[in-house]
């Protein structure tokens, strides 16, 4: 991934649901840990992830996140084998409503996150792509959602997919139920680039650390205004954006940036 040493390392062992480096570049690598289970989001895996975000959320050193998974797929979507064990209607409910939590909190994490995919991402895999600010795919990545084939709807992947790319190519991909090539995913609007699988790596790690060389109160304000824009009126959006813009540019880091830039110095961010 990185020839750098890890500063420090959460749930580093072999056998645990997430693994969570944090870099000395301020890169946080969160890592889905379930290879054998193509990384299906099982209930503790799901508690796994929102456990290691709320630690990249308070680790002041953390300033961009890649996540990926381990082996060669990204993430198959849930355990189905999990779901039809506890067939109560509660208790896929209560499923249901914890993957929307944690959906929700990689958008309203305070921190970029960039989604590393070598492999398939399917149902909530696929929605868990589309969640991440940004995707980088590799040539074999493949993305469906495919619940359509089961008698299922991917109701709540949609949420997000529709979100991330156009109505048409969304309303595509749930009814058809296909699997995209990462090419298709380029077109769709749902990933960023697509690179070579020996690529892939470098390539996400260099984007997070030129993420992560910004100044931190920056990416948050943006990050923040970004997603409340979107769900606005043109003109309530402007007086927002407007608002957020007015109040970014009194932060010492706005007048570090600026000064720096007339100076032609590079800028000391104080996260302030």
């Amino acid at each position: 991934m990185t020839d750098q040493t890890p500063a420090r390392t959460e749930a580093a062992a072999a056998d645990t649901l997430v693994r969570l480096d944090v870099h000395d570049d301020g890169v946080a690598v969160l890592t889905l840990n379930r290879p054998a289970q193509r990384n299906a989001l099982s209930l503790a895996m799901m508690s796994a992830i929102e456990a290691a975000l709320d630690e990249i959320a308070g680790n002041p050193a953390a300033r961009a996140v890649v996540l990926r998974g381990e082996g060669p797929a990204f993430c198959s979507g849930h355990d189905l084998k999990e779901m039809r064990a506890d067939p109560d209607k509660a208790s896929h409910a209560a499923l249901f409503a914890q993957c929307s939590r944690m959906m929700t909190r990689i958008v309203r994490l305070p921190k970029p996150v960039i989604a590393e995919v070598g492999g398939i991402a399917t149902a909530a895999g696929c929605q868990l792509v589309a969640s991440c600010d940004l995707a980088v795919a590799a040539t074999t990545a493949r993305f469906a959602t495919p619940g359509v084939n089961l008698g299922l709807f991917c109701s709540t992947p949609m949420v997000a997919l529709s979100r991330a790319v156009g109505r048409k190519h969304a309303m595509e991909m749930l009814l058809m139920g296909e699997m995209a090539d990462a090419e298709t995913a380029h077109r769709f609007g749902l990933v960023n680039r697509v690179v070579a699988p020996e690529a892939l790596s470098d390539t996400t790690m260099g984007m997070a650390r030129l993420i992560a060389s910004k100044s931190p109160l920056t990416l948050r304000t943006g990050k923040e205004a970004f997603y409340a824009q979107v769900e606005m009126t043109l003109d309530d959006a402007y007086a927002y954006a407007s608002k957020v813009m007015t109040d970014n540019m009194q932060t010492n880091d706005a007048v570090e940036g600026i000064d720096a830039f007339l100076g032609k110095r590079k800028p000391v961010w104080q996260g302030r």
